[in-house]
């Protein structure tokens, strides 16, 4: 009686796996996400934790992921019926992506869910950046009044060059489309792409006629420290720098270096090249010196990679990731 009972259960369990399109989802996300997938009729269950992926990832058709988690190759081959993963954001660095190709599994994200944060979020800093407004703020919350040492600094009439013109980039583009200032923009893999608020140009044009900088390529082995000392010294005129796409795309050192030789007039930065893998932790007394320096700079500004974390963008990175994955269901 027993023995018949425990085979039942697991002939259900077994039919389970065969009639539903398991979805593990190993890392918290916003619901609309599982209530959509559930909807279509994926059977949506929360990683615990507890048993490393590779032990229960057969079970699955598709992972929901952030940027915490990696799927590298043993979590890939632990996966024989994975057919998607959805990776809530933009960034791809955490998924091994020529692996899951080979392996047949399509791989979403959805950076078009979080593009207009991050416009938003690049101009807000530079804002602050040009006018002084993290010095100004605390120097007259203790009464004291410096007008001509804060005059600020206008965008009209500068030329901004955005380095990688994709939704990030681009966003940034359409935000500083009505300030008066000339746009220019290159990207190694884009072509064809200028508008009437946007001319594509080279390098050389780039090092040539940039006064303000703004990074927005991904994070590959080709980019890493993309923006070192040889980079920077290239630039006809002395720039603003924005980094608001991966901290080790920048040269830390080298930004310091810049900065102190009047290349860099200021930067304002999203993100930091000591970063942890998902972005989520920096443990002070562990970083190094550069960092105390960095800190310790007036014409830096700081925040913690929160360029595209917006109540907005919660919601439509979700939105559209869902959309992403059932859309492939129905071709």
């Amino acid at each position: 009686m027993i023995f018949n009972v425990i085979g039942l259960l697991y002939f259900y369990n077994q039919t389970l796996n065969t009639f539903f399109m398991k979805v593990l989802f190993l890392d918290t996300v916003h619901p609309l996400i599982q209530k959509e997938l559930e909807s279509a009729g994926f059977l949506c269950e929360q990683w615990n934790q507890q048993q490393p992926i590779e032990e229960i990832a057969a079970d699955y058709t598709g992972f929901i992921v952030r940027s915490k988690i990696k799927i590298t190759q043993s979590v890939l081959d632990a996966s024989p019926n994975l057919e998607f993963i959805g990776r809530v954001g933009a960034g791809l660095e955490n998924i091994d992506l020529e692996y899951a190709e080979q392996k047949g599994v399509r791989v979403f994200n959805s950076p078009e869910g979080n593009r207009d944060a991050v416009g938003e979020h690049a101009l807000g800093m530079l804002l602050v950046l040009l006018n002084n407004m993290l010095i100004a703020d605390p120097q007259v919350r203790r009464g004291i009044w410096k007008r001509e040492e804060n005059r600020g600094t206008e965008i009209k009439g500068k030329t901004v060059g955005i380095i990688g013109y994709g939704n990030m980039g681009s966003a940034f583009a359409e935000k500083l489309a009505g300030l008066g200032c000339e746009i220019i923009a290159y990207d190694k893999y884009k072509k064809g792409f200028g508008n009437d608020f946007v001319k594509e140009v080279d390098y050389p044009e780039i090092f040539r006629e940039t006064d303000i900088l703004s990074l927005h390529v991904p994070l590959t082995e080709e980019t890493r420290m993309l923006v070192n000392e040889n980079y920077l010294s290239k630039f006809e005129k002395p720039v603003w720098l924005i980094n608001t796409s991966r901290g080790p795309v920048l040269d830390t050192s080298a930004l310091l270096k810049a900065i102190e030789n009047d290349k860099i007039q200021g930067a304002a930065l999203d993100v930091l090249e000591y970063e942890s893998f998902s972005f989520e932790n920096l443990t002070f007394d562990e970083l190094p010196e550069t960092f105390q320096q960095l800190a310790g700079n007036s014409r830096v500004i700081l925040s913690p990679h929160v360029a595209g974390w917006t109540q907005e963008s919660k919601y439509k990175l979700a939105r559209i990731l869902a959309d992403k994955i059932l859309k492939s269901r129905n071709k």
